[in-house]
């Protein structure tokens, strides 16, 4: 039997608009989708009318689709013959397991193809009003996480508060009160700018903008909802002049939970079709 061919998807950072071309061909090919929780359905239903399992992880709620089933679905289904979307959110290469499944790939002689697709960063800040370089701001960008205590070393601290790059956290508010007081302690100016961004490029984005100084007072006891993403930097300051999408005021979600996300897409199809 031939084997089928795996497509390496990034769907985008929430807006379903912001899929390439080149996704929705490869969905378009696929007989099956094997899709994470951060995709907009409205990707789905507009592109794709096969099999849809949701595979997405939500660690923090303790919701998650181990990646060795991942692997295991996408493997076997591709060696049956089918051609499978793994469809994930933001683009594929940024904290997106695609290591392991590029292993067992090739560790099964399946072909594939990695289609990028715009990352959350990018997104976010976009929709934002906040170019994460600029002229006179930051000449350079840092993507990283701090979503668990030791991912970031020590010694890095001290050059992570005194740099003029853009600093970008994945994945890093449920870890932010720490992560201000270490660049705190390493003497941050405290006129920096922090900006924590929810449900980015989604109807319900919602910004939150304070300096170092005003952290405790402003942010540091809010709830954020996932996803929500950390920029911290002088950029953060053209927010307000060149910001263009306005704030969601609710505190509804974008994308189910975990153990939603069936009936979600159900009725999501229905409020589209009224």
């Amino acid at each position: 039997m031939k084997k089928g061919k795996v497509y390496l998807i990034g769907a985008g950072p929430g807006d379903p608009d912001l899929i390439t071309l080149k996704a929705v061909k490869a969905l378009q090919h696929s007989d099956i989708v094997l899709a994470d929780r951060l995709v907009s359905p409205k990707i789905l239903e507009d592109h794709f009318s096969g099999e849809v399992i949701f595979v997405g992880k939500e660690c923090r709620r303790g919701a998650s689709t181990p990646q060795y089933s991942i692997n295991e679905m996408m493997t076997e289904y591709a060696l049956a013959g089918k051609n499978v979307s793994r469809l994930k959110g933001g683009d594929v290469s940024i904290f997106s397991n695609i290591l392991d499944e590029l292993q067992v790939l090739k560790e099964h002689s399946i072909a594939y193809e990695i289609i990028p697709g715009i990352t959350a960063s990018l997104g976010a800040a976009s929709y934002s009003g906040i170019p994460l370089t600029a002229r006179g701001y930051s000449t350079a960008v840092r993507i990283m996480t701090f979503y668990k205590h030791d991912i970031v070393h020590q010694d890095h601290w001290k050059d992570l508060a005194e740099t003029n790059d853009t600093l970008v956290f994945y994945m890093s508010v449920a870890t932010l009160p720490e992560l201000i007081e270490k660049l705190k302690n390493e003497n941050i100016s405290s006129s920096k700018k922090i900006a924590v961004i929810e449900q980015a490029t989604t109807p319900l984005q919602r910004v939150h903008t304070c300096s170092f100084e005003e952290y405790e007072t402003s942010l540091k006891n809010k709830k954020f909802v996932s996803p929500s993403l950390v920029i911290i930097g002088k950029v953060v300051g053209l927010h307000e002049e060149f910001t263009w999408l306005q704030n969601d005021h609710s505190q509804d979600q974008y994308f189910a939970p975990v153990e939603n996300l069936n009936t979600y897409l159900t009725y999501k199809s229905v409020e589209n079709a009224v």
